[in-house]
Formats: C-alpha cells, sequence, structure tokens
C-alpha cells in the first residue's frame, strides 16, 4: 500500500468513527440539557440585610419591589423582555451558575451585609442559590455570584430606564 493510501485508511478507520461519535454525544448532550432557555419560566431575585428579603423581583408576575433611600418599600411592576431574559440566562450558563451549591451562606451571619437568592425556575428543573456577601469558600466561585447578581442588577436598572422613557 503506498503512502498516500495508509493515510486515508487511517483517517477512515479511526478519525472519522471518532468525529462521528463526538457528534452523536455532544449533540445528545446538548438535547438533553437540564437547563434550556426553550424551557425557561421564571426568574426570582430578593435581596436583603437581616432575615428580611425586602427587595424582590419575580418575572413571572412582574412584581418588583424595593426599599428606597429613606426606607419605604415601593411595589410596581417591571417586565424584561425575552431579549434580557435570554442575556441573564446564558449569563449565568458563563458563570458557572448551573454548579454553584445551592448554600452559600456564612456560618456566622452578618446582619448587616445583605442576603442575596437568586432562582431560575424551568419545566423540569429548579436551580436556587442564597449566598451571603461574607461568604468564606472559593474565592473564584463567590466572584462569579457577583458578577451575576452584578449582571441581574444592571438589566433590571436599564429595564426601569427603557419604562421610564416610554
Amino acid at each position: 500500500m503506498k503512502d498516500k493510501g495508509k493515510k486515508i485508511f487511517l483517517a477512515a478507520s479511526i478519525v472519522l468513527p471518532f468525529l462521528l461519535y463526538c457528534g452523536y454525544y455532544y449533540g445528545m448532550m446538548i438535547k438533553n440539557a437540564p437547563y434550556k432557555f426553550s424551557e425557561f419560566e421564571t426568574l426570582t431575585f430578593s435581596y436583603g440585610t437581616g432575615d428580611s428579603l425586602l427587595n424582590q423581583f419575580d418575572s413571572k408576575t412582574q412584581h418588583f419591589q424595593y426599599v428606597n433611600k429613606s426606607g419605604a418599600v415601593v411595589k410596581g411592576k417591571l417586565k424584561l423582555t425575552k431579549d434580557d431574559l435570554l442575556y441573564l440566562h446564558r449569563k449565568a450558563a458563563d458563570y458557572g451558575y448551573w454548579d454553584f451549591p445551592s448554600d452559600m451562606t456564612s456560618k456566622v451571619r452578618n446582619p448587616e451585609l445583605p442576603r442575596y437568592h437568586i432562582k431560575f425556575q424551568y419545566q423540569r428543573k429548579t436551580k436556587e442559590v442564597y449566598f451571603d456577601l461574607d461568604y468564606n469558600g472559593n474565592p473564584r466561585l463567590k466572584d462569579a455570584v457577583r458578577l451575576l447578581i452584578e449582571t441581574i442588577n444592571k438589566t433590571m436598572d436599564e429595564a426601569v430606564k427603557r419604562t421610564e422613557t416610554k
């Protein structure tokens, strides 16, 4: 057999089946992914100091409430567009949210620091995380949660600005 024939035989018998199997394997993983945006139902985000989570948002009911600087609770409606929710879903995936532990709270609670609750609900699964700012776990994990919180807050602020300009 010539050298060129050996290379073609090698590619046909080893490389090609390997590539086909990789396509099949990863195609099935993506098809059966537990957190698909097509199955997305709602995002719930709340935070507050002490034991109360007075600042709340629910994308399904569009209920939005927060405590303003004077200490009064302000209630209203806030609509996030489908693009906003898709953006948050993708950012959560980028930050590794699906692999976060559900309890990222500190053993000794400082009542002056905020506690956050983030919940993504899908048709087949729900992922929720409780997070304290003084969490002493993995610093990379802590940074990822803080980035996700900042992203959610930024997206909500942009939605508020959109509704104010209309």
